[in-house]
């Protein structure tokens, strides 16, 4: 029928599986004006086996119900988290709009129904919940090629992180694959085609990085295919090669129509991906001078820097401690022989919420780099760490940082 053209499995064992490791498990189907039952016990067939127990009721409907008691000798606990279903059946509602999915508790009495009429639409809101759009509108196209349905909504933030959520046949599949190239290929695509075509990135030397574009983004990707062919030892990787075609083609046909048509949201997602992109230039010009200035200052460690006489990482630790009080206490306390003391003023930058720029135009941090020895970006190396424990040592407060 219709509704079973797709699957989510990932093994094709899916409740042979349950039955092998459950204590017991009930099957009840209701069709053909019957209701039959098969029973099992950690996997074998009950004597009665498969049976027809009654008729159906003429207000009936049909279906199928699966019982089942995870078994106690296999698995350490067999206790669910409530928390933990119903954040899986929440995401197959979003997936599967108009489907109503109820979490009933009996051990509290508590229920829960999800049902999305507006999908994945609904999904990136409720993900945005927490988030700044900049637009007020949910972006939204689906599409389908030889069997293949696309769907997509994203929204874009003032968050510098990136939200993107990929989904095969209603699987999570966190390692991406096809589908997520194809978006994010078409997506990057797009937004400059944009961009170049209206002259909103004219003061860039080149075109937007795909990092650009997603910067803040938050997406919902979700394919279903008749035939999946999921990759690697966890199966959370979609491999079909024709699918990467489809969802680009799709993307930059949809998106660009959705673009034309408003202007408005077109120029804000192109905003701020330009504004990525020049934060992007600046950070890399930043990284540079700061790797020069270490380059020249190498020998020469922060003034504040109480160090210490080894000089065996594997022996050196490295205390961070707020303001000169804090540091001046530490100084007299440590052991000289392998315990330095850096004291940093004040509340530092949440480097969490700035770019990489602003980040290394903080002295505060860039005595620590310094101090630790180990370098930045690129040029990182862990071989070149002066302490191979740093400890920091905050006021017991809400803001000790």
């Amino acid at each position: 029928t219709q509704s079973y053209q797709v699957s989510g499995g990932l093994h094709g064992v899916g409740v042979s599986v349950v039955n092998a490791l459950s204590e017991r498990l009930e099957v009840e189907v209701r069709r053909d004006g019957g209701v039959f039952r098969h029973e099992f016990a950690r996997g074998e067939p009950a004597e009665d086996g498969f049976e027809r127990v009654r008729d159906m009721g003429p207000d009936e409907s049909t279906g199928t119900e699966i019982r089942f008691w995870p078994d106690e000798e296999i698995f350490e606990t067999t206790e669910f988290q409530t928390s933990t279903l119903a954040n899986r059946l929440r995401e197959l509602a979003f997936l599967n709009s108009g489907v109503e999915i109820r979490l009933v508790d009996d051990r509290d009495d508590t229920e829960e129904t999800f049902k999305y009429d507006g999908g994945i639409r609904e999904f990136v809101a409720y993900l945005n919940e927490t988030r700044s759009p900049i637009h007020e509108e949910v972006i939204y196209f689906e599409d389908e090629t030889d069997g293949v349905h696309v769907e997509v909504a994203m929204q874009a933030t003032e968050e510098l992180q990136g939200s993107v959520h990929a989904f095969a046949n209603n699987i999570n599949t966190r390692e991406g694959g096809t589908h997520l190239t194809g978006f994010k290929t078409a997506l990057t695509r797009t937004v400059n085609d944009y961009a170049n075509e209206h002259g909103l990135v004219d003061d860039l030397d080149a075109n937007l990085k795909g990092e650009d574009v997603r910067e803040g983004l938050t997406a919902v990707v979700s394919v279903k295919h008749p035939d999946p062919q999921f990759e690697g030892q966890t199966k959370t990787k979609l491999g079909n090669s024709e699918v990467r075609g489809v969802v680009e083609s799709a993307t930059h046909e949809k998106l660009g129509t959705f673009f034309e048509e408003n202007p408005d949201t077109a120029e804000k997602v192109v905003h701020k991906a330009a504004e990525a992109a020049r934060a992007r230039k600046a950070a890399k010009k930043a990284e540079e001078l700061t790797r020069r200035k270490s380059a020249l200052e190498s020998t020469a460690l922060p003034g504040k820097l109480a160090d210490c006489q080894t000089r065996d990482p594997t022996e050196a630790e490295l205390f961070v401690v707020e303001g000169d009080s804090a540091g001046g206490s530490a100084k007299q306390g440590r052991n000289r022989e392998n315990q330095a003391i850096l004291p940093l003023k004040g509340k530092i930058l949440n480097v969490e919420k700035h770019r990489l720029d602003r980040i290394l135009e903080n002295d505060e941090i860039r005595a620590l780099i310094t101090a630790i020895g180990a370098g930045i970006g690129e040029e990182f190396d862990i071989e070149d760490v002066r302490y191979n424990k740093i400890i920091l040592m905050t006021d017991a407060d809400v803001d000790g940082a």
